[in-house]
């Protein structure tokens, strides 16, 4: 019977800028019994990325522009953490009500520009996004690879929201080794049909399932999965952003 399961890696200490997550998850794989073997994937919290690679900002650095004051004070927010958002947006999709929906410079389209203040322990600081998730998954690859001689993919999440739905989930922002999309097109359901337009976002289902066990409050960052067997894969998580001419929200 096919299965697939995801173990919480635990005994990972609080990141801090300078830390090599590889280094620390390899720790926290032996604290919790886990040995990888080829084919497995990690998935790593952006949280821990982000502070490994310095991606923190404090609130006492930022000068508010007139735009984030004014915003601010409208709707009762920091107008130094409206500041922060605009200055990793490349373009506003949608304010209203408070809520601001941006495009990043990467193209994520999302909340805030993903900027967080929870979990920093520091009521004066602010989360950034990685620069670039890929690249942050392809060196928590490599860490792991030489460590543990395994040949593994690793997926970096972070929460969005959807247009869709109501609530948050995990999604991909980062892949090493693991084709984030599963192309069906040109396949047959159980009639013999031919699928013309089913392509499943697999990273993000991933993403998804790991974020069960990587509640706000669990302190688990990463998270082991066995039994998917993936497409091996170079390239990058953006292949998840729907075009703009295909994306009616924008």
């Amino acid at each position: 019977m096919a299965s697939v399961t995801l173990t919480a890696i635990e005994g990972i200490p609080m990141v801090k800028a300078g830390d090599d997550p590889a280094v620390l998850i390899a720790q926290g794989l032996k604290q919790t019994g886990l040995e990888l073997r080829d084919g497995d994937i990690v998935l790593v919290c952006q949280k821990i990325v982000s502070k490994a690679e310095g991606r923190m900002v404090h609130l006492g650095d930022v000068e508010p522009s007139a735009f984030a004051r004014n915003y601010a004070a409208r709707w009762g927010k920091d107008p130094r953490l409206v500041e922060i958002v605009l200055r990793q947006t490349s373009r506003i999709v949608r304010n209203d009500n408070g809520v601001m929906i941006v495009e990043t410079g990467p193209g994520w389209v999302c909340a805030n520009a993903g900027v967080d203040e929870s979990n920093t322990l520091d009521d004066d600081r602010a989360l950034l996004l990685p620069l670039d998730a890929d690249a942050s998954a392809a060196r928590i690859r490599s860490g792991l690879q030489r460590l543990t001689r395994a040949q593994v993919a690793v997926l970096v999440t972070d929460t969005f929201g959807r247009p869709w739905r109501d609530g948050l989930t995990e999604v991909c922002i980062g892949v090493a080794g693991i084709n984030p999309m599963l192309d069906l097109r040109g396949t047959t359901d159980l009639g013999g049909r031919e699928l013309h337009h089913t392509v499943v976002a697999v990273a993000d289902e991933l993403a998804a399932a790991g974020g069960l066990l990587m509640e706000k409050a669990a302190g688990i960052p990463a998270v082991h999965v066995r039994g998917y067997k993936f497409e091996p894969y170079e390239g990058s998580a953006k292949v998840l952003i729907r075009p703009p001419e295909a994306d009616l929200f924008r």
